[in-house]
């Protein structure tokens, strides 16, 4: 059972949640750069306030034709003309004319509802590019497309119950309570006035109640559907042990807690329907007894009293619709908190103010005692220092941990590091923009990743717009191009996700067809061909080499095999440079390179 203290600390966190949100949503009503926007919402706002005066002067066209037809003195006079008939007929037309103007409000305002959508989704899906590698490394992916899936469509209702819905209400109820003061007498005022008063905290004291369950819900959904795609994303390693009851039970045991939630949700829903129409019931009870008893004494007649039903009525709808709009703002307060939680998610990599593009004039690396750590308490790299001259091809090699891959990450500049400098032709990566540092260095990794589209469309995304020609030369460099064209579609084949309809040496040179067509001055191979078999391996070395002519290449290396041909090889261990230099010389040295090569060759000729 949550704490007292627990429950405090949500509500005042879920109030100070609450009101950020509105702040966030609030300008997208009312953007100084687009005057579409406000003359629409004016626009709506009239069509509104006409709805409303019409639906507050309708139950007086009831009362007068009910008094017509009993006999009774017609009050206002005008109705005297119009005839029973005449003002059933006028009573029908104002009701449409309610609902017309509401229709027309919809209409009005639903491409604000949408532009804002649709800015913020966009808004959202740009940010979440642009946070680390690391932010990404510890999200859960199912779980975060269901905050941004839950937090964008919580836009468009918020927005549109923003404008419509407690402004409209209150004076909606204002005018009835006006009437009825007026019209009849202030005791009925003060019925109704303290039926809504004990209806509106009656209805936020138990919405309130169940924001803390609906919350809790949403969490086990969240982990539901976060284990449901990673075992998907995993099928193959679940095949392999032969998990599906594990997973099966490990995915309904996450339900389990979800259906828990959502019967308490369900629970609590009918509880609040239920008090609220004991309240809404009791008050218009009251009403009808007080005016029965005016129609009994003679100082109200018959259509006096349809007249308060009627108005009892009108009250009742606006009524039940603000248990529903509370219920459903603060639930897309939580959704969206949430999204716009991810929105505030700071960057760990960004570019300095006044940062310059990227001149690449021969491609030059120089690693100068670099220092990193994922953890401050963990150190990987301790004053590495590499120079990878101008169209050279330098390997780095070492055993697993030594901090290969760390180099590259550090180059592509998903991390800075913590110390030492990162030169590519003498600009410090931290001085120059994201986006250059990116278009100049083409990546070919262990295991390339596919989009789950056609073979073109993967070959393509190595250049923002190329032509047919482009993607079939670089299919061509890439050693694919005839495959391609032995399959049923073609370029036009799908490939799966994450490209598992293809070989682990299809998707390869697919990877390396798309970093030919990007054509940058810079290469990083992250153990390229380590994922592969020996004779695919050393057919794709061939297409590696051929690509990595005229450029400047670091090469992070499993097999010591693939780099014999390298300028210069690097030796890494815990983090530190223990040797470098060629192939021969290296082997000559019979040093910690040596021992590795000799290692790998009686590995191969044992596996021989």
């Amino acid at each position: 059972m949550t704490a007292p203290a627990d429950i405090a600390d949500f509500d005042s966190e879920a109030r100070r949640s609450g009101w950020r949100t509105v702040r966030k949503v609030a300008p997208y009503l009312w953007p100084d750069d687009k005057p579409w926007v406000k003359r629409r919402v004016i626009g709506a706002l009239i069509a509104l306030f006409v709805s409303k005066l019409v639906a507050v002067g309708t139950p007086f066209l009831y009362k007068a034709a009910v008094d017509t037809l009993t006999g009774d003195t017609v009050d206002p006079a005008w109705a005297l003309g119009l005839g029973a008939v005449g003002l059933t007929v006028a009573y029908g037309v104002a009701r449409l004319m309610n609902v017309g103007f509401q229709q027309l409000r919809d209409a009005i305002f639903a491409a604000v509802g949408q532009r804002a959508l649709r800015q913020l989704a966009l808004e959202t899906f740009s940010h979440i590019h642009a946070l680390s590698l690391r932010y990404h490394i510890t999200r859960k992916t199912g779980g975060l497309s269901r905050i941004i899936e839950r937090g964008v469509k919580g836009v468009e209702f918020l927005l549109r119950f923003l404008l419509f819905s407690i402004g409209p209400l209150i004076l909606e109820l204002l005018m009835i309570g006006v009437i009825l003061a007026v019209v009849f007498d202030v005791s009925y005022l003060f019925v109704v006035a303290a039926t809504i008063g004990l209806y509106i905290w009656f209805t936020f004291k138990v919405t309130e109640w169940r924001v803390r369950i609906r919350k809790e819900m949403n969490d086990q959904d969240t982990d539901a559907n976060q284990k449901a795609i990673d075992s998907l994303l995993n099928f193959e390693t679940v095949k392999y042990f032969g998990a599906e009851g594990r997973e099966a039970a490990r995915y309904d045991s996450a339900m389990a807690l979800y259906e828990k939630a959502a019967l308490r949700t369900s629970y609590s829903l009918a509880f609040l329907n239920f008090g609220q129409s004991l309240l809404i019931s009791t008050g218009l009870v009251m009403v009808m007894v007080m005016a029965a008893i005016g129609v009994a004494n003679g100082s109200l007649t018959v259509g006096d009293f349809v007249m308060v039903n009627a108005y009892m009525i009108q009250i009742t709808m606006p009524l039940n619709f603000l248990g529903t709009v509370y219920r459903e703002i603060r639930q897309s307060l939580i959704d969206m908190g949430e999204m716009f939680d991810l929105l505030e998610q700071p960057r760990e990599i960004e570019d300095k103010p006044g940062a310059k593009p990227l001149e690449v004039t021969g491609g030059q690396i120089d690693f100068d005692a670099l220092v990193f750590g994922y953890e401050p308490a963990r150190p990987i790299l301790k004053g590495v220092t590499i120079c990878v001259e101008a169209g050279q091809t330098v390997a780095i090699v070492g055993p697993s941990g030594s901090g290969k891959s760390t180099i590259g990450r550090l180059l592509f500049r998903f991390y800075d590091a913590g110390g030492g400098a990162l030169r590519i032709d003498g600009q410090d990566v931290r001085d120059i923009t994201q986006e250059s540092l990116h278009a100049a260095i083409g990546v070919v990794p262990q295991d390339t990743v596919l989009f789950n589209d056609t073979i073109r469309y993967n070959i393509a995304y190595g250049q923002e717009a190329p032509t047919e020609a482009d993607i079939i030369a670089a299919a061509k460099a890439a050693k694919i191009h005839d495959f391609i064209n032995g399959l049923p579609e073609g370029y036009d084949t799908m490939v799966g996700e994450r490209g598992l309809k293809l070989s682990g040496g299809e998707k390869q040179r697919v990877g390396i067809a798309r970093t030919i067509l990007k054509n940058p001055p810079i290469l990083l191979l992250d153990e390229a061909t380590s994922a592969l078999d020996t004779e695919t391996e050393r057919e794709i070395q061939g297409e590696l080499r051929a690509m990595a002519e005229g450029r400047t290449v670091l090469m992070i290396a499993h097999r010591l095999s693939t780099i014999v041909d390298a300028d210069q090889i690097v030796v890494l261990e815990q983090g530190e440079v223990i040797e470098r230099g060629t192939h021969a010389a290296l082997l000559a040295r019979g040093g910690r390179y040596a021992a590795l090569w000799e290692r790998q060759a009686s590995a191969t000729e044992d596996a021989a």
